[in-house]
């Protein structure tokens, strides 16, 4: 993105010029460097680049994110200057967007930030956990094992979400199967077997007459009810996406039957391995958790940890808080931090429930495979056979009678 800027300099000299960055807060940091106080700061919007955004761009993954604190890691372990270690990372990327922001970072670097400083000026790649980790190991002098832990916690945040797609792709693929037959036989078989009906004459047998009823009612309605579709979704994303609606919906997710189980121990690996990470890093408990809220997508859970970090600055315990709310945070969970805080080895204990929990999150989605494909299967065979019989029947009908 490029932005052009006005800034009066310490001599009050009016300065005026351009500046690329990943955001407007992106470009304010990069010009404060130069000692001015931007006045004005505006994006310059080029042609098709909404589409580019879109559709062109292709951003940084969790996975990309992990490969590159690993090889950063190992690289830094050798001694090699952070500025040639980045320069060489970037040439190697194949993604031209996150090449742009490696490449951006090392010039950062290179002009006296700090690792930390450098990744955020583009927090729409690195997030608050990633750079407050960068933080803690320039702190304590062991920036390669705090990217290890990264690319580690990034690598199994991506199996989680890899395991949540793949759960998904075969209920998908069946579905659009089965949606793809109804549109054909309703937009290429129907119309010429009501013509052959009409030549038939005599008596129609119910399966065809239940399809004949619903080709009917979708040649007379069907674009009412699509485009009345159309705009319900349009309505709850943009509902959903509002700071209400997202309340709304994360406070109602979270009770929907077989779906709460797997997200709640979804929610609750995330708490637990992001607060292990820093605390091993060695962050205050009250700022790991402070992170940690902002790591959590569901509001209910961030509410918690709030609760819990207010508590905790208090002097009260994380367990002490965690028991008020049953309904969200199992006992299990309660009593294993508390021997971690008993015992000092609260961060050894949060990955113990981590690894519990990632083997249920496994068990979790090799069940629903197992469920939900007889069904499927079952859904798909009876939706065709009815199909079938439906077209096939006035055929024999005719047939017999001749």
């Amino acid at each position: 993105m490029k932005f052009v800027y006005q800034a009066r300099s310490k001599e009050g000299k009016i300065e005026k010029g351009t500046v690329e960055a990943s955001s407007k807060e992106a470009a304010a940091a990069a010009l404060q460097k130069y000692d001015v106080f931007v006045t004005s700061l505006k994006e310059i919007k080029e042609p098709f680049s909404f589409l580019q955004g879109r559709f062109f761009k292709k951003k940084a993954s969790k996975k990309d994110l992990a490969v590159f604190s690993r090889q950063l890691a190992v690289m830094i372990e050798a001694r090699v200057p952070v500025v040639q270690s980045l320069l060489s990372l970037a040439a190697q990327t194949a993604k031209s967007d996150f090449r742009d922001v490696i490449t951006k970072v090392s010039e950062s670097v290179e002009e006296g930030s700090s690792l930390s400083e450098a990744f955020s000026l583009f927090p729409e790649v690195f997030d608050v956990f990633f750079i407050n980790l960068i933080k803690s190991g320039e702190a304590s002098g062991k920036i390669s094992e705090a990217l290890d832990y990264l690319s580690s916690h990034l690598e199994r945040e991506h199996d989680i979400t890899a395991k949540i797609k793949g759960a998904m792709i075969y209920p998908v693929v069946v579905l659009s199967a089965l949606l793809v037959v109804v549109v054909i036989v309703m937009t290429v078989v129907m119309p010429k077997l009501i013509v052959i009906i009409k030549d038939i004459g005599g008596p129609i047998p119910l399966s065809t007459r239940l399809v004949l009823g619903f080709y009917n009612f979708f040649t007379h309605y069907g674009w009412i009810i699509l485009i009345a579709f159309v705009f319900l979704v349009a309505f709850l994303i943009y509902y959903f996406k509002s700071e209400k609606g997202k309340k709304v919906f994360d406070r109602m997710i979270i009770k929907v039957p077989f779906v709460s189980e797997f997200l709640k121990k979804t929610y609750l690996t995330r708490f637990a391995e992001n607060l292990s990470t820093l605390i091993t890093a060695g962050l205050p408990i009250t700022r790991a958790l402070k992170i940690t809220k902002n790591t959590i997508s569901n509001f209910v859970y961030q509410e918690i940890v709030d609760e819990t970090e207010k508590n905790v600055s208090e002097g009260a315990k994380i367990s002490s808080v965690l028991v008020k709310y049953p309904e969200y945070i199992p006992t299990f969970v309660i009593q294993m931090i508390k021997v971690g805080e008993e015992t000092g080895t609260l961060n050894k204990t949060l990955m113990e429930i981590v690894n519990f929990y990632q083997k249920e999150i496994t068990r979790i989605v090799d069940n629903f495979m197992t469920i939900i494909e007889p069904i499927l299967i079952l859904v798909l065979g009876l939706g065709v056979a009815l199909l079938a019989i439906s077209v096939l029947s006035p055929m024999y009908g005719m047939l017999g009678a001749m």
